[in-house]
């Protein structure tokens, strides 16, 4: 059961979220809709409950883990299916551990934050309904206070959660858990010849194309452990997460990831190893070992087939070409000497043009070259881009309003929501609302908030995010 919090007062909700479970969001601020998603109620239909699973951290066996300070109050059915509510900061469970079973307001925040911005970039992911907070100081680096986000997804079942019976030899409730999830999430399934089988290759296939999602939007999770990833194959746990901005394929999100495990560039083969980890939790029940192994080869090209989609689209390019390999690793390298912004770059490429004389293609330019070092490199990958977007007959019109609609002009920057963190800190939450609604609509323009969509500024350089983040 949640352990309540003193005096517990709203901070912000999602109007998206909401409607995902018929909720009007302004009935999140009252007293009864507060105290129910601090889990200071217990609704009268509610059966609360902790799940367990064990899972690898860091690549290594990390034994039994657990909701720590997850409480699930139930499932509700909504306009467009069923959702799980989970109160994530809302006291002990016999999984806590050595934690007090508590969030507090700063990851709370970031956490709804970011998990509202992933789905408005079109980014599977669990979403967040509603934060609330109290003035109980809780402990962590320094003394913050408490807050509860409400989570939700259509199941919080991760690869861990099966790979606790496994190595618990305990297959009967491994069959039980795999049935549970055939039926509820992939019924389609059921018939296969194979459904265990069939459960695994298509859980490897959504994880890759979720990782394509990632990369092409410049999101690093920071900890991919097993007991992170989903089973649906969306975006699971909001700790030490970022964006790219300068762009480093080598970049580590998570100052406590001190291996780098978990860079931007390790997240695709990270996902690879573990759907391996997922498939020998299954084995018992696949009871086939090539089989499996070849399950797991759908990743490569999931991935593959779709973040070739997505970079199409980021380029503006509508057809494919052999070439394009080499157009694309020049750029990335291009990027990476320059340490240019991911998102700025790819927004402001929307808005290069091919019909510009030769005296004004400079200033033209202007914007996006701007962000090199190297204007000649810059100028010469430009050339080469030009050309192949003349080769299939772009125009500048229609090809900025399609690359507009897929880069994004606003993301989740760490030190805009380091801005909107110490403002609640301070009593005042109207920035983390502000901040929502211009993440709620990356795509749009909106030049009220330009200063949201600019270059960090000096100080965020030293902003770092850890695992108690």
């Amino acid at each position: 059961m949640p352990t309540p919090l003193p005096a517990p007062y709203f901070v912000a909700a999602s109007t998206p979220a909401a409607g995902l479970v018929g909720l009007d969001p302004a009935d999140l601020a009252r007293d009864d809709f507060i105290a129910v998603f601090t889990g200071n109620e217990v609704p009268a239909r509610a059966q609360p409950l902790a799940a367990v699973y064990s899972g690898h951290q860091f690549g290594h066996w990390a034994g039994q883990l657990g909701d720590g300070r997850a409480i699930l109050l139930g499932d509700i059915d909504g306009p467009q299916g069923r959702m799980e509510l989970q109160l994530k900061g809302a006291g002990m469970t016999p999984y806590s551990r050595m934690g007090d079973g508590r969030a507090v307001l700063r990851s709370s925040i970031r956490e709804f934050l970011c998990s509202e911005a992933m789905a408005a970039l079109g980014v599977p992911t669990t979403r967040a309904l509603v934060v609330t907070g109290s003035n109980k100081g809780i402990i962590r680096e320094t003394m913050e206070t408490a807050a509860v986000v409400t989570r939700m997804a259509p199941s919080f079942v991760r690869f861990g959660s099966f790979e606790h019976w496994r190595y618990r030899d305990k297959p009967e409730e491994l069959r039980i858990l795999a049935d549970y999830v055939i039926k509820t999430f992939y019924p389609e399934l059921a018939g296969a010849p194979n459904p265990y089988l069939a459960l695994l290759e298509e859980v490897t296939r959504r994880t890759g194309v979720l990782i394509a999602h990632w990369q092409a939007v410049g999101f690093m999770h920071g900890v991919m452990n097993t007991d992170n990833m989903s089973i649906l194959g969306i975006t699971l746990d909001y700790g030490p997460f970022g964006f790219m901005e300068a762009f480093d394929v080598d970049h580590i999100c998570n100052h406590t990831d001190q291996g780098g495990r978990y860079s931007y560039a390790n997240q695709v083969p990270v996902g690879h190893w573990n759907c391996y980890a997922l498939a020998n939790a299954l084995l018992p029940l696949i009871d086939d070992q090539e089989a499996a192994q070849a399950a797991l080869d759908v990743y490569i090209d999931a991935y593959g087939t779709r973040f070739d989609e997505l970079l199409h689209a980021k380029l503006g390019l509508t057809t494919t070409h052999e070439d394009d390999r080499a157009l694309a690793d020049t750029m990335f390298q291009l990027m990476q000497d320059n340490k240019v912004d991911f998102t700025l770059f790819f927004r402001r490429l929307g808005d290069l043009r091919l019909d510009v004389a030769d005296a004004e293609r400079e200033a033209s330019d202007a914007p996006l070259r701007d962000l090199f070092l190297d204007r000649p490199a810059f100028d010469a990958w430009a050339a080469q881009y030009r050309a192949r977007l003349r080769q299939e007959g772009s125009v500048d019109a229609a090809r900025r309003v399609a690359m507009h609609a897929v880069n994004p002009k606003y993301i989740l920057r760490n030190y805009l929501a380091q801005v909107a963190i110490e403002k609640a800190q301070n009593g005042d939450y109207s920035e983390v609302t502000r901040l929502l609604s211009v993440l709620e609509r990356p795509f749009d323009e909106q030049p009220e908030h330009d200063a949201y969509a600019a270059l960090p500024p000096d100080w965020a350089a030293h902003l770092e995010v850890s695992c108690s983040s």
